[in-house]
């Protein structure tokens, strides 16, 4: 992922390739009034080998998302952008090693796994009243025992990626508005960072809390090129990994078309962030007419129905304040379940995941959340040798 200098930017407004980091502080405001949250179901003429086709949803015994291909055997990766394996600061479990910041970084084999989840009524409102008690998490088909359970608004670590190629021109300004109304509608110790992308994928804040400055990095309007959609999902994700400090991660996108510049595939994109801590996804697509866009809603679905997120379609550029405030809303509702898996973590397959919940009063609960992952590793940031 490329970085850009604002003060080369600024000297030099036809360079192409700058980076650009800044702080500054994010303003709380009220969320407006609740509206519906509709999860999107999957086509039901998916072919099972289309890769935007999610683990549960494919036949038994299926492993294709579970081993992404990689074309020639080699994934080719551009300057700036990241390797195919998602390799992180180096190192082995139980080893402390240098980060790429000059901090350290313990590696330590994840024992537990947390989710995020959102429970519906019937009447599709969001329920918040819930204990732990109400809870079953089933992995791989077997019942799990749950070692924590919150229900609060706590602080996330967000990645906005904001579509940046020619047709996004007429549309930039509207999802700039939505995006800092989500903002300022959010948890105001939230850390977001800001990656337009087109061909390739620019990050142009890193993480922050300042409202201006990030702004300022939606308002880098440089609307050329195709849509490198999967590789900017892909940079995100491992970005996400390395700086985050929250441990609930999520991912907005906003995008107006189908993936046509991504050296990345689909799978690969739906892998980077299925590890079991990897970010909630959340997409909009203004695509218009839905007939010409049918691949490209089908992996934006899959991203965000994997991740227990929500794909968003709106109508109209207006309806995507009302998007961004919902999913605001959404994510400051939550519950946050860890359990520790009965099957041990060292055993790399890919776990499908489930949570049902039951509660006197109420009927046909609806528990949204991720519907699998891959065991990892996770990385403990353990001090800093230089000043911030």
């Amino acid at each position: 992922m490329h970085l850009r200098n604002k003060t080369v930017v600024r000297a030099l407004i036809v360079a192409l390739t700058c980076a650009g980091f800044a702080f500054a502080q994010k303003q709380p405001q009220a969320p407006s009034s609740p509206t519906k949250v509709q999860p999107t179901a999957l086509p039901s003429d998916v072919d099972p080998s289309d890769p935007a086709v999610p683990v549960w949803a494919r036949p038994a015994g299926s492993t294709a998302a579970a081993q992404p291909p990689v074309e020639g055997g080699n994934t080719p990766t551009k300057p700036g952008t990241l390797p195919p394996d998602l390799t992180h600061e180096g190192g082995t479990v139980g080893q402390v090693t240098k980060g790429e910041k000059g901090g350290f970084v313990y590696r330590q084999q994840v024992e537990e796994v947390t989710l995020q989840a959102t429970v519906f009524d019937r009447q599709h409102h969001i329920v918040t009243d819930l204990g732990q008690h109400d809870f079953t998490v089933y992995e791989d088909g077997q019942p799990q025992p749950i070692t924590l359970f919150r229900r609060e608004d706590v602080p996330v670590s967000i990645g906005i990626l904001v579509d940046n190629s020619g047709s996004m021109r007429t549309k930039r300004n509207a999802v700039t508005k939505a995006v800092v109304n989500l903002v300022q509608a959010s948890n105001p110790n939230d850390e977001v960072f800001v990656v337009n992308f087109n061909d390739e994928p620019f990050l142009d804040q890193d993480f922050t809390n300042n409202v201006a400055q990030m702004r300022e990095a939606l308002e880098r309007v440089d609307t050329r090129g195709g849509t490198a959609l999967y590789d900017a999902v892909y940079a995100a994700a491992d970005h996400l990994a390395k700086g985050a400090k929250r441990q609930k991660k999520v991912l907005l996108v906003v995008t107006d078309g189908e993936d046509n510049e991504s050296r990345m595939s689909l799978e690969q994109a739906i892998r980077a962030v299925q590890d079991d801590s990897g970010p909630t996804i959340y997409t909009i697509g203004i695509l218009g007419e839905e007939g010409k866009q049918r691949r490209a809603k089908r992996a934006l679905e899959s991203l965000s129905i994997q991740t227990g997120g929500v794909a968003f379609f709106p109508r109209n550029l207006e309806e995507v304040d009302d998007i961004s405030r919902e999913v605001a809303r959404d994510i400051r509702n939550q519950y946050s379940i860890t359990y520790k898996p009965t099957n041990p973590l060292t055993n790399k397959i890919y776990r499908n995941v489930k949570v049902v919940a039951h509660a006197p009063g109420y009927k046909d609960l609806e528990v949204r959340t991720r519907s699998g992952y891959f065991p990892g590793e996770q990385q403990t940031k353990t001090a800093s040798s230089s000043s911030q």
